[in-house]
């Protein structure tokens, strides 16, 4: 007669094993691939959706809207709901605007925000040198689906951002989640492609 215990654990170990594990590590020659890929994509206008959770905040902050990206560094954020408001990343350049008020801010005076935008701008315009600049790079599965993980390497940057895990298929970016050094995290979930 086996002891509850031991049925337990052997129930776990079943359950690990059907469970399905994360992506394989990638080889570096499809990050090279990957990164040739995106860089191809010249132009992208995308919905989108937003959740940020806060801990000084019961619910979570959603948001939705359009991103558009023209290579090399042009990222333009356009939020329609809950409150209309659009960001603009141009030559190191961010630019915010709601209402009739814009702000204007240089990203070298900012060093903190260079992983939140880097990790976005580099990885649309494949830009392996720069990814590998700010973060420590992994690749998980492969050019048909894929998960990108970003550690910051500067210790200043660490402390705002833990890491950056974007997933995507072939030259599509679909997720792009954020994990703040605090506990605080955000899921940017992108939607389908909209046509002019």
């Amino acid at each position: 007669m086996s002891r509850p215990g031991s049925r337990r654990v052997a129930c776990a170990a079943l359950l690990a094993l059907a469970l399905p594990a994360g992506l394989p590590a990638a080889t570096p020659e499809a990050l090279d691939e990957l990164m040739r890929d995106l860089a191809a994509r010249r132009h992208d206008h995308v919905t989108y959706t937003e959740v940020r959770h806060l801990a000084v905040l019961d619910r979570p902050l959603e948001s939705s809207g359009e991103l558009l990206y023209d290579a090399p560094d042009r990222l333009e954020k356009r939020v329609l709901t809950p409150r209309p408001e659009t960001l603009v990343l141009s030559h190191g350049v961010l630019s915010a605007t709601r209402g009739h008020r814009t702000r204007v801010v240089e990203l070298a005076a900012w060093p903190q925000l260079a992983p939140l935008i880097e990790s976005i701008r580099a990885t649309l315009a494949g830009d392996r040198a720069a990814l590998e600049r700010v973060f420590s790079v992994r690749l998980e599965g492969d050019i048909g689906r894929w998960t990108l993980r970003l550690a910051p390497r500067d210790p200043a940057a660490a402390r705002t951002v833990s890491e950056v895990v974007i997933t995507g298929q072939h030259a599509r970016l679909e997720t792009v989640e954020i994990q703040e050094a605090d506990g605080d995290r955000s899921l940017l979930t992108i939607g389908p492609e909209i046509t002019p």
